[in-house]
């Protein structure tokens, strides 16, 4: 039996990968990532010639047997992701969960991920969180919502850039203007950027100034709700 290995990669500065990471993508049979060209570009700098192959959303289903039968065959096999964790948000599950079934030795890789540093520097609670990930684009997104309104732990999304103020316009219909948020862009890249306020002041920011880079957007619970000095 070989080991599946999810591989976190970083979510921008290229030296926020682990010297075990590199090891064991230089080490396995074979790279799935979820695009190629962008995973080439890490693969280069660290000068990694292991093959690679597309592992995405649109194909994981069509080629699950025969990587589930690689790795039965003795394969050891990475996944990464664009960027950050592979599962979180990104493709990774429905192939753990294959390999796991048929008793298959997984192994994550502790890394870079976007919503701890998020998290940790928006000034809110971090003792109790939910992560939300991306909201449904359309079918059933109020619903979502509406489900967290009474949600005490600090709450964690993601978002891009031409949905962040519709999301925002929702939290303050749902949450009310006054509920304490952060919003963090391009983490560890130049444009590194946080800025905490409310809701209301979060969203009138973000209506004068374009959306730009990917967004975590980390709320305070609903007894959370002390205010926090806006950036």
């Amino acid at each position: 039996m070989g080991t599946l290995y999810l591989v976190p990669t970083p979510i921008g500065h290229l030296k926020d990968i682990t010297f075990r990471a590199v090891e064991v993508l230089n080490q396995v049979d074979l790279i799935l990532a979820e695009d190629t060209r962008t995973s080439g570009k890490l693969l280069k700098h660290y000068q990694i010639k292991t093959p690679m192959q597309s592992h995405h959303m649109h194909n994981e289903h069509k080629i699950m047997d025969r990587l589930i039968a690689r790795l039965a065959s003795g394969d050891d096999i990475a996944v990464i992701s664009d960027a950050g964790t592979p599962a979180i948000s990104d493709p990774g599950f429905l192939l753990t969960r294959a390999a796991v079934a048929a008793s298959i030795r997984v192994e994550c890789l502790p890394g870079a991920t976007a919503f701890v540093p998020a998290l940790v520097n928006s000034g809110l609670p971090s003792d109790r969180f939910i992560f939300e990930g991306f909201l449904p684009v359309k079918k059933g997104r109020q619903t979502r919502i509406q489900s967290l309104i009474e949600e005490e732990r600090t709450m964690i999304f993601y978002e891009s850039p031409h949905k962040l103020i519709k999301t925002l316009e929702q939290f303050v219909l749902h949450f009310g203007p006054d509920r304490p948020a952060s919003i963090s862009r391009e983490l560890s890249k130049l444009h590194e950027e946080t800025l905490r306020g409310s809701c209301q002041e979060l969203l009138q920011h973000f209506q004068e100034h374009n959306p730009k880079g990917e967004f975590v957007i980390v709320v305070a619970g609903a007894t959370g709700r002390k205010n926090i000095a806006s950036a």
